[in-house]
């Protein structure tokens, strides 16, 4: 359980990982001024540390928010990824300790697909292998296997934000367009929804991935996908580094069966340069191959936009209540409060929580003008309203209930 009546200047809040300026702005304006702002991840000890007293905590891709870590975080009311992805974080163990998990779904969608239409125009005209030649020497003036995009057909696998709009800028270059999602989606434009993969393959001649990282979608893209895929196509993996088999993609296009590929993620990805090791993968012997590291959404346009998103949904969260759009935690948008005293009241999801709530308000005689409930798994959610500001023993006797 947690009361929203906090003094904004002493709430700690802690940005890792260099996340855009405009986070720690929007916080100052809300009147959020303990804000620390690092420019990288931390090392274990230090991490454990700055979360033993952080309120709000905001991370990229490069910190490990695990149960030991949201253990000693006693503090903790809310998550901010400032990205798509929260893989980093247990969102089960958040959940349980009544912490909400916010991201950026929308924030970088432009930024990516512009990216992805990028490498397939390039891929198709063979510029990586004659890049890599004439920077050995070699000049290779030659139009085989160089290809306009338009009037090439694009298979998207995985038709959301993204994808969907990858979709749109490739039409708008003269390309068809084909998708497959496991959830039936609006087509925007002239898309078409393909029933199987299998036909997807057999149609397209650029592929590119726009999956989540799931037990379902690990080597999605294997040896048997490749060998599916058109003689002399491309392929193209912006989404998570567990979809494709690089080893089996390598093979693909060394067997001259792919004209090429672009990767922007990898199976394992190191962290920085620091420890003084070199990233290595199989596709570094590949010809006409992009690689990149892990940069799809990295734009200070989308770095921008996702700052704003994310503080401002931690920010809503923390004084208004409102859970909208959180990963892990029950969904509920809550009007404003003015002139009420608001509690918010985590618990285990489970038959009579509410009455036993009720029942106590109704013994200390407090008037509640307003009553919202959500539940999600295994947690439920109340919002109290109290028409004058609860007693200290209305808050001790709400947190002793049972299941609190």
């Amino acid at each position: 359980m947690a009361e929203t009546s906090f003094d904004k200047g002493k709430m700690e809040v802690l940005l890792l990982e260099g996340v855009h300026p405009n986070a720690e702005a929007r916080f100052s304006a809300a009147g959020y001024s303990n804000v620390q702002h690092m420019p990288h991840a931390l090392p274990t000890p230090e991490l454990l540390h700055a979360m033993s007293t952080a309120h709000l905590v905001g991370i990229r891709s490069g910190t490990q928010l695990t149960k030991d870590v949201l253990d000693v975080a006693t503090r903790l009311i809310g998550i901010g990824c400032f990205c798509i992805g929260t893989n980093q974080v247990d969102l089960d163990a958040a959940r349980r300790c009544g912490v909400p998990v916010f991201n950026a779904p929308y924030s970088n969608t432009r930024s990516v697909a512009e990216l992805v239409l990028a490498e397939a125009i390039l891929l198709l005209r063979g510029v990586p292998a004659k890049h890599d030649l004439l920077r050995k020497g070699t000049w290779k003036k030659s139009a085989h296997n160089a290809y306009e995009i338009r009037g090439k057909t694009l298979g998207v696998i995985g038709y959301g934000n993204i994808g969907s709009q990858l979709g749109v800028l490739a039409e708008s270059m003269g390309m068809h367009v084909l998708y497959h999602d496991v959830v039936p989606k609006l087509k925007l434009g002239n898309a078409r929804a393909t029933s199987t993969l299998s036909e997807l393959f057999e149609q397209s001649d650029v592929v590119s991935l726009h999956v989540p990282a799931t037990v379902d979608t690990a080597n999605l893209i294997g040896r048997d996908e490749l060998r599916a895929m058109r003689q002399g196509a491309v392929l193209i993996n912006a989404s998570r580094g567990n979809v494709v088999d690089v080893e089996a993609l390598a093979e693909s296009i060394n067997s001259g069966h792919l004209l090429g590929a672009a990767i922007d993620v990898y199976p394992e990805e190191p962290k920085s340069n620091d420890d003084g090791s070199t990233f290595s993968t199989p596709l570094h012997a590949c010809e006409n191959v992009l690689l990149t590291p892990h940069i799809g959404g990295s734009t200070q346009e989308a770095q921008a936009n996702i700052a704003e998103e994310v503080a401002e949904k931690l920010i809503l969260w923390s004084d208004n209540g409102s859970t909208l759009s959180a990963v892990n935690f029950p969904e509920v948008a809550l009007p404003a409060h003015p002139g009420k005293h608001r509690v918010l009241h985590i618990h285990r999801n489970e038959p009579g929580m509410l009455s036993r709530i009720n029942t106590m308000f109704s013994e200390t005689g407090a008037n509640i003008a307003a009553q919202y409930l959500q539940t999600h798994a295994d947690v439920g959610y109340v919002v109290i309203d109290l028409d004058a500001a609860s007693s200290g023993d209305v808050m001790n006797r709400l947190r002793v209930i049972d299941g609190t």
